[in-house]
């Protein structure tokens, strides 16, 4: 799987302990009508991030959310 832009980001804080908080559109949500994606995760050290994707990006970093929960 290609590692960059929103991928990369998430993956990076993964590494640093941070955990997923919520995936929108839901998970459950129809992938066909999905354009853009929002991941929001929370660090131990309080922080939380925003990560966005689109179009084909958005398809890729779904499948690397589920590849992880």
């Amino acid at each position: 799987m290609d590692m960059t832009g929103a991928i990369f980001q998430l993956e990076n804080l993964l590494v640093k302990n941070c955990k997923i908080q919520k995936v929108l559109p839901a998970m459950f949500a129809s992938d066909a009508e999905v354009n853009i994606v929002t991941v929001i995760v929370a660090c131990p050290d309080g922080s939380t991030h925003t990560i966005r994707a689109y179009k084909e990006e958005a398809q890729a970093l779904r499948e690397f959310v589920r590849s992880k929960m």
